[in-house]
């Protein structure tokens, strides 16, 4: 008998939650980082760390340290992915190396009329990252990244690439700074009977930051419009961050145009060289809600 996979899976989730169209590997759409998941996944405009090699390589030009960041992602319907990033100077440029292993565990076999499953499986899927970024003219910088993609279910993998590429400015307005970047363009080689699709995107936007040194208070705001290319309808990401003396964070954030979420929020702390950051998102539908948390160490 014809066997049909049930994708209360990775696929079918992030499709309803993400409204990512036709594509696959909508885990390449997953945040990097607590902070910028917080602040309405508007890590295009606000990435400040390492983090900027899943956003915008470009900021990485204006964000040159050397950091290593660790993140945990427990998405809905055991989706879970573990992230680390590394960056360093060679030559006197920043490269950072990204790594992503998400899988989705307990995937039901059935068949077209059975009550119960026949068995289970799990799906895997993999990036490997190679980021940098460089100033081109004054304050304008440039970034690129290059990736390099797996996807397995049952018997089944394929292999493929990818390549992000941004630009950041820094205004002469003190504290605006605008971004803009094209990410997941390349393609994958056949899994099973045909070629999956990447979550092709563009997003632009900006962020602005002010202090109010009588409160120790430092404020960070963030726009951007984020458009998937395999979709008709766009979205927005707001993000506002509230830093009390550079020890404490306070965010929030709120996107437009998804189904299954819009509001983000989370915290941070930070001990000198350690960055200490959760968000939360909670799904509607009960779908429940995701917690990540991450850790930045500066070397």
């Amino acid at each position: 008998m014809k066997k049909t996979l049930l994708l209360v899976s990775f696929l079918f989730i992030s499709t309803f939650a993400q409204n990512s169209g036709s594509t696959g590997l909508s885990f390449l759409k997953f945040g990097f980082g607590a902070r910028n998941i917080a602040m309405g996944d508007a890590g295009n405009s606000v990435s400040n760390d390492i983090s900027a090699l899943n956003y915008n390589p470009a900021r990485l030009a204006v964000y040159n340290n050397s950091e290593i960041t660790f993140m945990h992602n427990q998405w809905i319907q055991d989706t879970r992915s573990e992230a680390l990033g590394v960056s360093t100077k060679i030559f006197g440029l920043p490269f950072a190396l990204g790594l992503n292993v998400t899988s989705v565990n307990d995937i039901e076999v059935r068949t077209i009329a059975s009550a119960d499953p026949l068995s289970s499986f799990n799906a895997h899927y993999f990036s490997g990252s190679l980021s940098t970024g460089f100033n081109v003219y004054q304050n304008i910088s440039f970034g690129a990244t290059v990736k390099y993609l797996y996807e397995g279910m049952l018997s089944d993998e394929a292999t493929g690439w990818a390549g992000d590429f941004g630009l950041n400015y820094i205004t002469p307005l003190e504290g605006l700074n605008l971004s803009c970047v094209v990410r997941n363009i390349g393609g994958m080689n056949v899994l099973r009977t045909e070629k999956t699709k990447l979550p092709g995107e563009f997003r632009i936007g900006g962020e602005y930051e002010f202090g109010l040194t009588s409160t120790k208070l430092n404020f960070t705001t963030a726009v951007e419009f984020l458009k998937y290319f395999e979709t008709d309808n766009s979205h927005i990401n707001l993000g506002i961050e509230v830093l009390y003396d550079n020890l404490v964070a306070i965010r929030s954030g709120y996107q437009t145009g998804f189904e299954g979420k819009n509001f983000s929020a989370g915290f941070g702390l930070h001990w000198g060289i350690i960055k200490l950051d959760y968000a939360f998102v909670p799904f509607t539908d009960n779908l429940g809600s995701v917690n990540i948390i991450s850790i930045n160490f500066s070397i």
